[in-house]
């Protein structure tokens, strides 16, 4: 592997960290029981990234055999505990703003994982940044509809309701 394709590994091991961070600060500055726990799950769903990527590197890097199996997943697991349709909020500047700070956190993943992919000469990198280009776009698309289903909230509460 690369020194570029390790540098890859740890810048997205690293946003996964401050995906942790940023969530975990979101919850505890959320005054909504409901949306705390949303906050949480999004946190703790960034762990499960983590180890999903540790694990994936090591596969990557060791075993040439290990490839193949890598190349198969499909998508990193995800609890499925989060339901984006649950989340109601009092306090929709926060939602507003952590799901808007959410979109371009994932919006830059996409575009690093993409270009990621390439630039390495490796088949196998290539194919897990690929994954994990597609993993951000999902995000991505889920934040997106949960930030247009908050906005109104927010800018009904603002006094701009639609006439």
């Amino acid at each position: 592997m690369l020194k570029r394709d390790i540098e890859v590994f740890k810048q997205a091991i690293l946003n996964e960290v401050e995906g942790y961070e940023f969530y975990k600060m979101a919850a505890y500055n959320a005054g909504d029981d409901e949306v705390k726990k949303a906050f949480l799950d999004l946190a703790n769903e960034e762990l499960k990234h983590v180890e999903w990527l540790k694990d994936a590197f090591k596969k990557l890097s060791g075993n040439p055999e290990d490839h193949v199996k890598l190349a198969d997943i499909e998508n990193p697991p995800s609890p499925g505990i989060f339901k984006w349709e649950n989340l109601q909020t009092k306090n929709a500047s926060l939602a507003v703003s952590v799901f808007g700070i959410g979109m371009e956190m994932e919006r830059a993943s996409v575009k690093f994982y993409g270009e990621a992919a390439k630039e390495t000469p490796y088949e196998a990198a290539k194919q897990l940044f690929e994954v994990l280009a597609k993993w951000e776009q999902n995000h991505l698309e889920q934040f997106s509809r949960a930030y247009d289903a908050l906005i109104k909230d927010w800018w009904s509460d603002q006094g701009f309701d639609a006439f």
